[in-house]
């Protein structure tokens, strides 16, 4: 619904676990809303033209990147920001991956890695080598080289499948 006055949108979304309405123009980009106005600064903006993936957050469960999508084409979504994940004390198998694996370097990327993995694994927990290739193609890390990446990936996966059949 536009308010004509000021040509702002009413959006009512839900951000790692809470629901909000707000009034937003109508060209704010997700990553914008989430980094400038939810001081959710997790999410990176690295190119600003869709090439690194450092901004993708779930959206509704699917991997996407932020700066590619306006918040006004998201209503009644849920979206997950690398925030949401885990906390200190209890770390998301896949961050815990990532810390014993040393698939990280520099951590510009790590958000947009991790969020993509998530959404990766959520739909297959087991995913070879080449299909976690295939499903991180859309982000660039000019640190790691990829190896310890994928060896993260393999190991989360089997993190969160043995979760899910404790649980």
């Amino acid at each position: 619904m536009m308010d004509p006055s000021n040509n702002h949108h009413a959006v009512t979304l839900t951000v790692n676990g809470q629901t909000r309405t707000e009034s937003l123009p109508p060209n704010l980009l997700l990553s914008e809303y989430l980094r400038d106005h939810l001081r959710l600064t997790g999410t990176h903006v690295g190119c600003d033209t869709s090439q690194c993936g450092a901004c993708t957050v779930l959206v509704d469960g699917a991997a996407v990147k932020s700066c590619t999508v306006l918040v006004v084409q998201l209503p009644g979504t849920t979206i997950e920001t690398v925030e949401g994940l885990g906390r200190p004390d209890q770390l998301h198998p896949v961050q815990e991956a990532f810390r014993e694996a040393h698939a990280l370097q520099c951590g510009f990327c790590t958000p947009g890695v991790l969020m993509t993995a998530v959404a990766l694994l959520n739909g297959d927990p087991h995913p070879t080598d080449a299909e976690i290739r295939r499903g991180l193609d859309g982000i660039i890390c000019r640190c790691t080289g990829y190896e310890n990446i994928v060896a993260a990936v393999t190991r989360a996966g089997n993190g969160m499948a043995a979760a899910q059949e404790v649980g």
